[in-house]
């Protein structure tokens, strides 16, 4: 029986199969978000102001923080770390029309790419429980608690995006097609 490459294991660990989860969600959603000009990344629909471009960012962004804020406690990077607080609740979001397809497809598989090699790293050399920065009062999340959490915040875009590819161009299907290449090698700069 052969899988694809987002496939979860069908009998791993708990970890293998979290980030399983995690990568199969992430690779729907790139897929869900991949091809598209301009135009297809700020798609609205009706009375929604959600768009594929903002989806990419802010998933990039929520990457970017997991593993920078959350779990090492250290400032992020540009272009995180200059926002303006005023208007960082949604800046990821509605910046995203301003940056071009390849800036943004880039900006996501760059967040993916660092996270996932921090991941990596962090599940070789502790695992899921080792506690991370992030806590609440004198507890501190374990690294499970921040994966899983990473679960449920792409499940809730994948959903998001699923909706809005379908309206632009009439995509569906839950999981990418064979002959979607994700992930793309990205260089880290």
């Amino acid at each position: 029986m052969s899988t694809s490459p987002w496939e979860p294991p069908l009998a791993g660990n708990e970890a293998e199969h979290l980030v399983g989860a995690l990568n199969r969600l992430r690779a729907t959603f790139r897929w869900k978000a991949a091809d598209l000009d301009s135009a297809g990344l700020a798609f609205r629909l009706p009375g929604v102001s959600l768009t594929l471009g903002g989806l990419l960012k802010h998933l990039a962004s929520v990457e970017h923080y997991t593993f920078t804020v959350k779990v090492d406690g250290v400032a992020q990077d540009e272009p995180w770390r200059s926002l303006d607080s005023s208007i960082a609740d949604d800046w990821d979001f509605t910046s995203a029309a301003l940056d071009s397809p390849e800036d943004l497809y880039e900006l996501y598989d760059r967040s993916v790419a660092r996270a996932q090699r921090r991941l990596d790293h962090l599940l070789a050399h502790g695992g899921l429980d080792q506690r991370v920065h992030a806590a609440h009062g004198d507890e501190h999340a374990s690294l499970r608690r921040l994966v899983v959490d990473l679960i449920e915040e792409y499940g809730r875009h994948t959903g998001h995006a699923d909706l809005l590819r379908e309206a632009l161009d009439g995509r569906v299907g839950e999981d990418p097609t064979d002959d979607f290449i994700w992930p793309k090698v990205v260089a880290d700069s």
